[in-house]
């Protein structure tokens, strides 16, 4: 063995003498062709450098152009149909500043003469500094708004129009630019102007922090060629580029410049300057008409060529005395490597073996229960790794469903330990305990005994009773499930800590009633975490997509596995993907009665749409009312939302919907703080805006969308009622 051993290092130590003879030998040709190379490399990052600041920066710009017109084009609807109540016209402008971070002002301009009591009428309503609402009119003869570009332009241009940037000292009082749309009404004539404007503050902060190199400097034009950023702020509005190119060394080369950029065109130019060489890159801002650009000295790019040149030698020179002192220890670490190999083989084997015990550790038999006729259930573990942390667990005791998932914090061995524990503690304390929360509070103890390693777990435990139909549920920090009734929305869930980080902690237990074909999706962030190779999540919305429509359980599942699969491509999983499916077939199905369970977050009251459709389909009612019952159901959801309970206090709500003969009822039911919305009195829309009290205009609004509005209290519950005739 020694003889081999030794032969082979002679072999080796010849053939690396050789190798480092030819390195040597090649290093002066290197040389040669280094300072070539080396220019036409810097030049080319250089250009990549550049426009991949100015790609990114275009579409940091355009997020903020995009979210602008969203904000218009998605409120037109109502603008449209406020017409005919000229007073509500302010709040159109308010939600599109409420619900637009990135606008700071929004008016609604009637078109001179159409509103015959009123020749011009343009409530305002813009953000202070102090971030407050402030509403003011621009109707006065000072600001004179018809007269206004962005007033004018948009009646052209029916696509909607970007202004040029202006200091609106009639309204916010800072620099911005409009985009504005024209507002027609049912019978196609224009009747006004619909805003969005935005400040450009943000503009100078980002493209002012571009320094792809130390002394370049950024430039955003105008469509008219003003400087809307520049270093110099005393250009900034006060010139246009074409006037600053008599400055230039080479004027000619410059205006051609200019006018590229002018243009809409991509791309960089040579230019100089007091006899200093530059790079230019520009590229345009769709849709503004805007061009921004970057422009580098040329010593800036090549200034460190030298240094570079240098470097490079040295490296050389280390790359060599590398080359002869990993040619010594390769030999050295030959049979060390192999000895690595050899425990890597046997380790890998191991870890497929307890990969094998960990998943028998689930229920891995579908259906579950083919027995029973109340229950359709699916679940499924993809681990990152051979072995993984996420968990979930399942049976029935006394005709009550007992079943949970869970993430533990890391991954590999650990994390499999962990889960093991995990799942046998909740079988162990479920088998004699009914109630979720306790389940998961002695879990909780169990685990901050053992937990040395101080890892976590987040865990949702559930209890469903066959029979009624009642779920019973606690969550530790574990990813809210979904539950899909006649609509599809989060389950509410009191966040809580999740289980192993502190003892003696309380945790909150929460129920809902399920009725027949009412499902409940749970998932690990496995699942809406998946990245692609682009690094873009799966996300929770192309979840939702997912799970659209009425299949089986286990159908469900897989579907959602190769929809996954598809958006991953070949990226690789980061992450174990565990899912539990569980559809409640028990009890019998309600067909005159839709309803939407949510509690007192405002973003929810994004959800009413969609419910609104599925009423509209399932109880029969013609889809043009879905944008006024829309509209007055918001009103009076919101209502609820904001003012039933205190402040940080989880509160139920329930909204019912249902056909009786040729009216659709409307049901809303809370159990806060009594309430009656009817008892305010009318408010006065022909008031002015000054003279009008803050508030009242809601209830207007869903008395005059609905047919009838009645409240009562009653069983300690607030219930308003609202119907419509169809």
């Amino acid at each position: 063995m020694k003889t081999k051993v030794t032969e082979v290092i002679r072999q080796w130590s010849r053939a690396g003498l050789m190798i480092i003879v030819v390195v040597v030998a090649t290093l002066e040709a290197t040389s040669i062709l280094q300072y070539s190379f080396s220019r036409k490399g810097m030049q080319e990052e250089a250009n990549k450098r550049a426009e991949s600041q100015l790609e990114a920066t275009q579409n940091k710009i355009m997020d903020i152009i995009n979210q602008a017109e969203a904000a218009v084009r998605n409120s037109m609807w109502i603008a449209q149909w406020c017409l005919n109540v000229p007073d509500s016209l302010h709040r159109v402008a308010q939600r599109i500043v409420e619900d637009n971070p990135v606008v700071v002002g929004s008016t609604v301009a009637m078109v001179p003469g159409y509103l015959p009591r009123r020749p011009l009428f343009s409530p305002y309503v813009f953000q202070s500094e102090g971030g407050e609402l402030r509403f003011a009119s621009l109707a006065t003869p000072e600001y004179d708004y018809p007269s206004q570009e962005w007033f004018v332009k948009a009646l052209e241009d029916e696509s909607g129009y970007w202004s040029e940037p202006y200091v609106d000292t009639g309204g916010g009082d800072i620099l911005m630019t409009t985009f504005s749309m024209p507002v027609k009404d049912a019978n196609g004539v224009t009747a006004a102007v619909l805003t969005a404007d935005i400040s450009l503050d943000w503009l100078t902060d980002l493209v002012g922090n571009l320094t792809v190199y130390p002394n370049a400097f950024n430039m955003v034009l105008s469509r008219e060629g003003k400087i809307m950023v520049c270093p110099v702020e005393t250009l900034v509005m006060t010139k246009t580029v074409n006037e600053l190119a008599s400055q230039m060394d080479d004027s000619v080369s410059t205006r051609e410049l200019n006018s590229s950029m002018l243009s809409g065109e991509s791309g960089h130019v040579h230019v100089k300057y007091k006899g200093a060489n530059n790079y230019v890159y520009f590229a345009p801002v769709k849709r503004t008409g805007w061009s921004m650009s970057i422009v580098i000295p040329e010593d800036e790019i090549f200034s460190n060529l030298k240094r570079v040149g240098l470097m490079v030698t040295i490296f050389q020179v280390l790359g060599i005395l590398m080359l002869i002192l990993m040619f010594r220890s390769m030999f050295r670490h030959y049979e060390q490597n192999k000895k690595l190999n050899e425990k890597r083989e046997r380790m890998e084997g191991d870890l497929q073996i307890a990969s094998g015990i960990q998943m028998s550790m689930v229920p891995k038999v579908f259906p579950p229960f083919p027995e029973r006729h109340d229950l359709d259930m699916a679940a499924d573990i993809v681990p990152a790794r051979e072995v993984g942390g996420d968990l979930y667990d399942y049976f029935i005791r006394d005709e009550k469903l007992f079943f949970c998932i869970g993430d533990v914090s890391g991954k590999g061995v650990p994390a499999s330990l962990v889960m093991a524990v995990t799942r046998t503690t909740f079988r162990n304390l479920s088998a004699s305990e009914d109630s979720p929360g306790k389940i998961v509070r002695g879990m909780n103890e169990s685990l901050c005994a053992m937990n040395e390693s101080s890892m976590f777990v987040t865990f949702f435990c559930g209890v469903l009773d066959l029979a009624s139909g009642t779920l019973r549920y606690c969550n530790a920090g574990h990813n809210p499930p979904l539950i899909l009734t006649s609509s599809m929305q989060f389950l509410p869930v009191e966040a809580n800590l999740p289980l192993g980080i502190m003892s003696g902690m309380e945790f909150k237990q929460q129920g809902i009633s399920f009725r027949y074909d009412d499902a409940l999706f749970l998932y690990t962030d496995g699942l809406t975490e998946a990245e692609n190779a682009n690094h873009m999540q799966f996300g929770e919305e192309r979840m939702k997509n997912v799970l659209h429509g009425r299949k089986g359980a286990y159908e469900h599942l897989k579907n959602m596995e190769k929809e996954v699969a598809a958006f991953v491509g070949s990226a690789p999983q980061s992450d174990d993907l565990t899912m539990l499916f569980i559809h409640y077939l028990g009890g019998q199905a309600d067909a005159g009665n839709l309803r939407m369970m949510f509690h007192n977050d405002i973003k929810q009251v994004s959800q009413l749409e969609s419910w609104l459709e599925t009423v509209s389909r399932e109880l029969e009612c013609p889809e043009s009312l879905i944008p006024s019952l829309n509209l007055a159901l918001e009103e009076a959801v919101t209502n609820v939302i904001l003012y039933a309970y205190p402040k940080g206090i989880y509160g139920p709500v329930e909204l019912d919907a249902l056909r009786e003969g040729d009216s659709l009822k409307f049901v809303l039911s809370d159990s806060g703080k009594p309430f009656d919305p009817t008892a305010r009195p009318d408010a006065d829309i022909d008031a002015s805006l000054e003279d009008r009290p803050i508030g009242g205009l809601g209830i207007h609004l869903v008395r005059s969308i609905m047919d009838t509005v009645s409240y009562e209290y009653r069983n300690g519950r607030n219930i308003l009622t609202m119907t419509k005739n169809i």
